[in-house]
Protein backbone atom coordinates (compact mmCIF):
# COMPACT_ATOMS: atom_id res chain seq x y z
CA UNK A 1 0.00 0.00 0.00
CA UNK A 2 1.26 3.48 -0.95
CA UNK A 3 0.62 5.67 1.85
CA UNK A 4 -0.52 9.93 1.25
CA UNK A 5 2.68 12.43 1.63
CA UNK A 6 3.32 13.27 4.91
CA UNK A 7 3.33 16.33 6.58
CA UNK A 8 6.83 17.11 7.55
CA UNK A 9 10.68 15.54 6.69
CA UNK A 10 12.54 14.91 9.66
CA UNK A 11 11.75 15.00 12.97
CA UNK A 12 11.65 17.32 15.93
CA UNK A 13 11.42 16.76 19.70
CA UNK A 14 7.51 17.49 19.08
CA UNK A 15 6.90 14.70 16.57
CA UNK A 16 8.62 12.61 19.18
CA UNK A 17 6.66 14.02 21.99
CA UNK A 18 3.87 13.41 19.51
CA UNK A 19 4.63 10.02 18.84
CA UNK A 20 4.78 8.90 22.08
CA UNK A 21 1.93 10.66 23.25
CA UNK A 22 0.02 9.29 20.91
CA UNK A 23 0.60 5.62 22.41
CA UNK A 24 -0.16 6.79 26.06
CA UNK A 25 -3.47 7.80 24.80
CA UNK A 26 -3.86 4.41 22.98
CA UNK A 27 -2.30 1.72 24.79
CA UNK A 28 -5.17 -0.31 25.54
CA UNK A 29 -6.54 -0.06 22.22
CA UNK A 30 -3.28 -0.58 20.04
CA UNK A 31 -2.71 -3.70 22.48
CA UNK A 32 -5.98 -4.86 22.29
CA UNK A 33 -5.44 -4.55 17.88
CA UNK A 34 -1.60 -6.71 18.36
CA UNK A 35 -1.49 -8.85 21.63
CA UNK A 36 -3.85 -12.34 20.19
CA UNK A 37 -2.71 -11.78 16.89
CA UNK A 38 -0.82 -14.98 15.44
CA UNK A 39 2.57 -13.88 14.65
CA UNK A 40 4.75 -16.82 14.85
CA UNK A 41 5.58 -17.47 11.94
CA UNK A 42 7.88 -13.80 11.07
CA UNK A 43 8.84 -14.83 14.92
CA UNK A 44 10.06 -18.10 14.13
CA UNK A 45 11.80 -16.99 11.33
CA UNK A 46 14.32 -14.77 13.97
CA UNK A 47 14.28 -16.96 16.63
CA UNK A 48 15.61 -20.08 14.81
CA UNK A 49 18.64 -18.07 13.70
CA UNK A 50 19.17 -18.21 17.65
CA UNK A 51 21.07 -20.38 19.99
CA UNK A 52 18.69 -22.06 22.94
CA UNK A 53 18.19 -19.72 25.59
CA UNK A 54 19.37 -16.38 23.56
CA UNK A 55 19.30 -13.33 25.48
CA UNK A 56 16.45 -11.56 23.08
CA UNK A 57 16.29 -7.44 23.55
CA UNK A 58 12.58 -6.52 22.79
CA UNK A 59 13.42 -3.28 21.07
CA UNK A 60 10.17 -1.28 22.16
CA UNK A 61 7.76 -4.18 22.59
CA UNK A 62 4.58 -2.40 22.36
CA UNK A 63 1.69 -4.94 23.97
CA UNK A 64 4.25 -7.76 25.01
CA UNK A 65 3.25 -9.77 22.95
CA UNK A 66 6.30 -10.89 21.25
CA UNK A 67 8.03 -10.61 24.51
CA UNK A 68 5.54 -13.19 26.12
CA UNK A 69 5.79 -15.92 23.12
CA UNK A 70 9.54 -15.44 23.11
CA UNK A 71 9.33 -16.12 27.23
CA UNK A 72 7.43 -18.89 26.81
CA UNK A 73 10.09 -20.66 24.00
CA UNK A 74 12.52 -20.43 26.61
CA UNK A 75 14.60 -17.72 25.74
CA UNK A 76 15.67 -15.13 28.29
CA UNK A 77 14.16 -11.69 27.76
CA UNK A 78 14.67 -8.06 27.93
CA UNK A 79 11.72 -5.87 27.14
CA UNK A 80 11.67 -2.12 26.74
CA UNK A 81 9.37 0.66 25.34
CA UNK A 82 9.25 4.53 25.48
CA UNK A 83 5.87 5.02 26.45
CA UNK A 84 5.15 4.34 29.88
CA UNK A 85 1.22 3.19 29.83
CA UNK A 86 2.44 0.58 27.06
CA UNK A 87 5.06 -0.45 29.75
CA UNK A 88 2.36 -1.37 32.52
CA UNK A 89 0.32 -2.96 29.49
CA UNK A 90 3.11 -5.20 28.13
CA UNK A 91 4.72 -6.23 31.79
CA UNK A 92 1.26 -7.62 32.48
CA UNK A 93 1.02 -9.50 29.45
CA UNK A 94 4.39 -11.17 29.24
CA UNK A 95 4.76 -11.08 33.30
CA UNK A 96 8.60 -9.40 33.34
CA UNK A 97 9.34 -6.00 34.24
CA UNK A 98 9.59 -3.64 31.05
CA UNK A 99 11.64 -0.95 30.88
CA UNK A 100 10.90 3.17 29.95
CA UNK A 101 13.44 3.54 27.67
CA UNK A 102 13.75 5.30 24.41
CA UNK A 103 15.74 3.54 21.50
CA UNK A 104 18.34 6.14 21.93
CA UNK A 105 19.34 5.21 25.51
CA UNK A 106 20.61 1.90 24.52
CA UNK A 107 24.05 1.78 25.70
CA UNK A 108 24.65 -1.86 26.33
CA UNK A 109 27.50 -3.77 24.71
CA UNK A 110 27.61 -7.58 23.40
CA UNK A 111 24.37 -8.46 25.73
CA UNK A 112 22.21 -10.00 23.60
CA UNK A 113 22.08 -12.22 20.93
CA UNK A 114 19.07 -11.41 19.18
CA UNK A 115 17.43 -7.67 19.17
CA UNK A 116 13.53 -7.78 17.93
CA UNK A 117 12.66 -4.16 17.10
CA UNK A 118 9.14 -5.32 15.69
CA UNK A 119 7.07 -2.14 13.99
CA UNK A 120 9.11 0.57 16.59
CA UNK A 121 12.21 1.73 15.27
CA UNK A 122 10.28 2.50 12.52
CA UNK A 123 8.63 5.77 14.39
CA UNK A 124 12.53 7.26 14.34
CA UNK A 125 13.18 9.53 11.07
CA UNK A 126 17.03 8.28 9.12
CA UNK A 127 19.27 10.77 10.74
CA UNK A 128 18.32 8.59 14.69
CA UNK A 129 17.66 5.31 13.02
CA UNK A 130 21.05 5.54 11.48
CA UNK A 131 22.16 6.05 15.19
CA UNK A 132 19.90 3.30 16.77
CA UNK A 133 20.95 0.83 14.03
CA UNK A 134 24.76 1.52 15.33
CA UNK A 135 23.84 0.91 18.94
CA UNK A 136 21.94 -1.87 18.35
CA UNK A 137 24.81 -3.18 16.58
CA UNK A 138 27.00 -2.51 19.69
CA UNK A 139 23.94 -3.96 22.25
CA UNK A 140 24.47 -7.01 20.27
CA UNK A 141 27.06 -10.03 20.44
CA UNK A 142 29.78 -11.66 17.94
CA UNK A 143 27.23 -13.31 15.37
CA UNK A 144 24.55 -12.00 17.11
CA UNK A 145 21.13 -11.59 14.63
CA UNK A 146 18.73 -8.41 15.02
CA UNK A 147 15.09 -8.28 13.02
CA UNK A 148 12.91 -5.22 12.13
CA UNK A 149 9.86 -4.49 10.33
CA UNK A 150 8.77 -1.08 8.96
CA UNK A 151 5.46 -0.14 6.30
CA UNK A 152 6.05 -1.17 2.95
CA UNK A 153 6.87 2.44 0.68
CA UNK A 154 8.91 5.29 0.98
CA UNK A 155 6.84 8.19 2.79
CA UNK A 156 8.45 9.33 5.91
CA UNK A 157 7.10 12.23 8.36
CA UNK A 158 4.06 12.68 11.11
CA UNK A 159 0.85 10.21 9.96
CA UNK A 160 -2.18 9.40 12.35
CA UNK A 161 -0.66 11.06 15.08
CA UNK A 162 2.65 9.16 14.49
CA UNK A 163 5.84 9.57 13.25
CA UNK A 164 6.68 7.20 10.47
CA UNK A 165 9.94 6.12 8.23
CA UNK A 166 8.78 3.61 5.72
CA UNK A 167 10.76 1.62 3.62
CA UNK A 168 10.98 -0.71 0.16
CA UNK A 169 13.89 -3.50 -0.16
CA UNK A 170 15.54 -1.03 -2.54
CA UNK A 171 15.88 2.10 -0.42
CA UNK A 172 16.76 -0.03 3.00
CA UNK A 173 19.24 -1.39 1.35
CA UNK A 174 20.47 2.38 -0.04
CA UNK A 175 20.05 3.77 3.86
CA UNK A 176 21.77 1.22 5.41
CA UNK A 177 24.77 1.28 3.31
CA UNK A 178 24.83 5.12 3.92
CA UNK A 179 25.53 4.32 7.66
CA UNK A 180 29.61 5.41 8.07
CA UNK A 181 30.02 2.32 10.60
CA UNK A 182 26.45 0.23 10.76
CA UNK A 183 28.22 -2.66 12.75
CA UNK A 184 25.51 -5.18 10.69
CA UNK A 185 24.57 -6.33 7.45
CA UNK A 186 21.83 -7.26 6.14
CA UNK A 187 21.03 -11.27 5.77
CA UNK A 188 17.42 -10.91 4.54
CA UNK A 189 14.50 -8.89 3.50
CA UNK A 190 10.81 -9.94 2.75
CA UNK A 191 7.31 -8.49 2.26
CA UNK A 192 4.30 -9.84 4.88
CA UNK A 193 1.07 -8.75 4.74
CA UNK A 194 -0.68 -6.85 7.80
CA UNK A 195 -1.87 -9.95 10.44
CA UNK A 196 -4.28 -7.74 11.82
CA UNK A 197 -7.61 -7.54 11.30
CA UNK A 198 -9.13 -5.59 8.13
CA UNK A 199 -5.70 -5.13 7.46
CA UNK A 200 -4.37 -7.39 5.30
CA UNK A 201 -4.25 -4.97 2.25
CA UNK A 202 -1.34 -3.43 4.10
CA UNK A 203 2.32 -4.42 3.24
CA UNK A 204 5.22 -4.66 5.40
CA UNK A 205 8.87 -4.65 5.01
CA UNK A 206 10.76 -7.18 7.18
CA UNK A 207 14.29 -7.26 7.37
CA UNK A 208 17.06 -9.24 9.08
CA UNK A 209 20.54 -7.96 10.14
CA UNK A 210 23.47 -9.89 11.34
CA UNK A 211 26.35 -8.59 13.33
CA UNK A 212 29.74 -9.81 11.37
Amino acid sequence: MQYPACTTKGATLDTTRQTIEYYETHAGEFASSTLDVDFSETQRAFTTLLPEGARILDFGCGSGRDARQFLAAGFNVTATDGSAELCRVASEAAGIPVRHERFEDLCETNAYDGIWACSSILHLPKNELAQVITKMANALRTHGIAYASFKYGTSEGMRNGRYFTDFTEETFRVFLESIPHPGLALERTWITQDVRPNRSHERWLNVILHKA
